[in-house]
C-alpha cells in the first residue's frame, strides 16, 4: 500500500517544510491513495469544525460519493445544532449518530472523561461499525495543541482499522486559508472569537495561544482529548 510509505517522514519537518500548495497536494493524495485502497469503506468523521470542513471538501474532490458521519451530542451549542442540519441538507451522505441514553446531571463537570466516553467515543465506535469502515478520515492537526503532537498520517491504532490524518501538518492559518479559497461555509460560532469547538459547557473562548486550550477548563481534561483519538473503537467496552 503506497499509503504506509508515510510511515517514515517527519511529521514535524513536513509542518513547515512545505508550502501551502504543496501540503492540499499532498492531503489530496493521502485521500486518493486510501480511496485506491479501500473504495467506498472510506469514511470521513465531520466533527463540523473548521478542520473537518476542510477535509470534507477534500474528500469530495478525490470521490464525490465518500460518505461521512457526524457526532453530535445533547449539549451541542445551538448554533453547531443548526450548522448541522444545514451541512446534513446539503450532504444526506452524512450520517449523524447520538446516545440518547440518561446519563447522570452534570456528568461533563464531576466525570468529564466518562461524559466522553459515553456521548462521543460510544456513538463513533456504532458509526465505525455501522457503516463498515476500514479506514475512518479526520480533520486532526499535529499543531492544535499538546495532545496532538505525536500522531501519524497514516495510523492503525485498532487492528484492522486505518485512521488518516490528511491535514496533519496543516498550520491554522492554512486552514482558514484553504475555506477562504473555496468559500466553505463554517460554524457562526467562530466569529464570536472560538478557535476550537465542542460542547457549550465544556468550550469556552480564551486568549491562549494554545488553540485548544479552551477545552475543558477547569478539569483535569484541560485543553485535552475527548477520546475518540486515544480510545480504541474497535470491542471498546464503556
Amino acid at each position: 500500500m503506497a499509503l504506509q510509505s508515510v510511515l517514515q517522514e517527519d511529521v514535524r519537518g513536513l509542518v513547515d517544510g512545505l508550502n501551502f500548495a504543496e501540503k492540499v497536494e499532498r492531503s489530496l493524495w493521502l485521500i486518493r491513495e486510501a480511496y485506491k485502497e479501500y473504495g467506498g469503506r472510506v469514511v470521513v468523521a465531520n466533527s463540523l469544525g473548521k478542520d473537518s470542513c476542510v477535509v470534507w471538501h477534500l474528500a469530495k474532490r478525490v470521490a464525490p460519493s465518500i460518505r461521512g458521519f457526524i457526532v453530535t451530542t445533547r449539549f451541542k451549542p445551538p448554533e453547531t445544532r443548526q450548522f448541522m442540519r444545514e451541512t446534513v441538507a446539503n450532504h444526506p451522505e452524512l450520517r449523524v449518530f447520538e446516545n440518547p441514553e440518561p446519563i447522570p446531571d452534570k456528568l461533563y463537570e464531576t466525570d468529564p472523561d466518562r461524559c466522553c466516553d459515553l456521548l462521543k467515543v460510544a456513538p463513533t465506535r456504532q458509526a465505525i461499525q455501522e457503516m463498515d469502515v476500514a479506514c475512518w478520515v479526520t480533520g486532526l492537526r499535529c499543531t492544535e495543541g499538546r495532545t496532538r503532537t505525536d500522531f501519524q498520517e497514516i495510523e492503525e491504532r485498532d487492528v484492522g482499522l486505518i485512521k488518516l490524518n490528511p491535514i496533519l501538518i496543516w498550520h491554522e492559518r492554512e486552514i482558514w486559508q484553504y475555506l477562504a479559497l473555496y468559500q466553505i461555509p463554517v460554524n457562526p460560532l467562530y466569529a464570536r472569537g472560538y478557535r476550537s469547538l465542542g460542547c457549550a459547557p465544556c468550550t469556552k473562548i480564551t486568549t491562549s495561544p494554545d488553540e485548544r486550550a479552551g477545552r475543558w477548563i477547569g478539569t483535569s481534561k484541560c485543553g485535552g482529548e475527548c477520546g475518540i483519538h486515544t480510545r480504541p473503537l474497535i470491542d471498546y467496552q464503556i
